[in-house]
């Protein structure tokens, strides 16, 4: 599976944002200079954890984004589903019932077990990212990096 790059700009960027003080918040321009990212378009990607709850956003000159709620209660699957959606990567297109090799009817009453196992991949995958909350990375982060990651976004513009 392949996920797009504003994946990774999105867990970043609420990782940093976890980092923040509480009620501190960071604007899209701090945020694409901190990771040298075209702000226009991480404008979108952090408007959509906005709408999915992830992040509040605040306007006016010390506006910004700030975690909506606890960083314990974010999880990464939220995160990633906000921005690619829900849908699996997979979709079986029932080929097995076409050309040469197709099969009778009556041989594809059942799932296709390809399907079938990639949708448990699927599960498994989702099931990995619901069991690892922001408060988690957090926790595995060098203990120093909130204070260098703060010191840093502070010093963009």
């Amino acid at each position: 599976m392949k996920l797009p790059v504003s994946t990774e700009w999105v867990l970043h960027c609420a990782t940093t944002l976890a980092q923040l003080e509480p009620g501190v918040t960071a604007s899209t321009a701090q945020l694409a200079q901190y990771y040298d990212l075209p702000a226009p378009y991480l404008a979108k990607q952090l408007q959509a954890l906005v709408k999915a709850g992830v992040l509040a956003a605040t306007t006016g000159p010390r506006g910004g984004f700030r975690l909506a709620r606890p960083a314990s209660e974010i999880t990464l699957l939220q995160i990633v589903e906000a921005v690619d959606g829900t849908s699996s990567p997979y979709e079986c297109r029932e080929i097995r019932r076409r050309g040469r090799g197709a099969l009778p009817p009556e041989d594809c009453r059942n799932t296709c077990v390809l399907a079938e196992k990639m949708a448990e991949a699927h599960e498994a995958w989702r099931r990995s990212l619901t069991g690892v909350s922001l408060a988690d990375i957090l926790a595995s982060l060098p203990p120093s990096a909130p204070a260098r990651t703060r010191s840093r976004l502070a010093g963009t513009s």
